[in-house]
Order: structure tokens, then C-alpha cells, then sequence
């Protein structure tokens, strides 16, 4: 793998990371070495690694509290990077491939991430309760909300992370919102003036 490929730490890592910035660089050295050859991420996003998908995720980190499901957490994105940049938080990453299984699991015991439980399984067959459930890059809303929805305690937040149609998205789910009793729904643009690519924040609280 060229080094030219893989994109020069941004000037943002160190800010958002603080004293956690040593274990964000070895994360992110182990995904791009390894992430294209096991499967969690593509040949074209090296070039991207550290704006497009690490920072993506860590500039939302200040958003968790208690605890938090990732759910479809793949190559730990935004799992692990939000779980070395909050280790106040109790992180459970729950995914149902056995191989981004194994890769989640080095990768929390080579950063010794205490904060971190990982469960193979499907949201649906989870059965726990958390005060956050989080995802990126899952699916949209409609599909997203029934299967994270019942992860959420009573008044639980639902913080996902998506993309430049998240509008669209909320519209698309009116339906599927109000039968899972999701309500305060709203959208954060995260990382302006500090990112070179903002990171769209879909909120919402769950009523039992």
C-alpha cells in the first residue's frame, strides 16, 4: 500500500482528539493498512481516510452520553473512533458480521478501549436498552428507525450520523417516525470552520 495514498492527518485530528490523538493515529494507520484487503472499507477511500470518515465521526463525539448503542458499527466507524474520543462513555458496538466482528475486536483490545463491548447480533435480536443508539452509513431513516428505535430507553436519543439528504430522509419517514414514537426530531451541521466536509447530525428522542 503506497503512503501516497493515504491521506496526511488533517490539522483538526489533534483538536478533536486531545490526549487521545496517539490512539485515533493508530486506529486510523490499522484501517488504512488493513480496511481495503478485509473488507470495511473501498480502494478509493484512503485518500479520504482521516476527513471523510475518522473526523466524520469524532466531530459528533461531544453529542454522547451514558450509554451508547453503535448499531451496523462495520470497521468502527463511528463506534471506535467516537469510543477513543469519549472513554467517559460506555460504547456497545453491535454488528452481525463475523468477519467486521473480529477486526472490531482487535481493534478495542489493541487500544485497550475499556469503555467498549462488542455484541454479534442483529439490532432486533439485541434485547437491551441504551440512553443513545447511533449509526452511519446504515440505511435511510424508514429502514434505519424501526430496528434502532427499541434500543433507545424511555426519552432516549436517537444521534445518527448521514448524509447531505438527511431532509429528504425525515420527509420519506414521517410514517415510520410516528409509529415508533420517535418525536423532537432535528438536524445538527457539525464542523464548520473546522472540517473541510461538515457532518450531518439527524436527532431525535424516543417515547415509550
Amino acid at each position: 500500500m503506497p503512503e501516497s495514498l493515504i491521506e496526511p492527518e488533517p490539522s483538526a485530528a489533534p483538536e478533536l482528539f486531545g490526549d487521545r490523538i496517539t490512539l485515533a493515529r493508530r486506529f486510523t494507520v490499522a484501517l488504512a493498512a488493513e480496511g481495503e484487503l478485509r473488507g470495511l472499507i473501498g480502494p478509493l477511500e484512503l485518500p479520504r481516510l482521516w476527513t471523510r470518515h475518522v473526523l466524520n465521526s469524532a466531530i459528533a463525539a461531544p453529542l454522547f452520553y451514558g450509554s451508547v448503542a453503535d448499531v451496523g458499527s462495520g470497521a468502527g466507524l463511528p463506534g471506535l473512533v467516537l469510543a477513543i474520543a469519549r472513554p467517559d462513555v460506555e460504547w456497545t458496538l453491535i454488528e452481525p458480521m463475523e468477519r467486521r466482528v473480529a477486526w472490531l475486536t482487535e481493534q478495542t483490545e489493541s487500544l485497550g478501549l475499556d469503555n467498549v463491548r462488542i455484541m454479534r447480533a442483529r439490532a432486533e435480536d439485541v434485547g437491551l436498552e441504551f440512553d443513545v443508539v447511533t449509526a452511519r452509513a446504515v440505511s435511510a431513516l424508514r429502514t434505519l428507525i424501526p430496528i434502532t428505535a427499541p434500543l433507545a430507553k424511555d426519552a432516549g436519543e436517537l444521534i445518527f450520523l448521514k448524509g447531505q439528504n438527511v431532509d429528504a430522509e425525515i420527509a420519506a419517514a414521517q410514517k415510520v417516525l410516528k409509529k415508533n414514537k420517535v418525536s423532537d426530531v432535528s438536524v445538527q451541521v457539525l464542523g464548520e470552520g473546522t472540517l473541510t466536509e461538515t457532518t450531518r447530525v439527524f436527532r431525535a428522542r424516543v417515547r415509550a
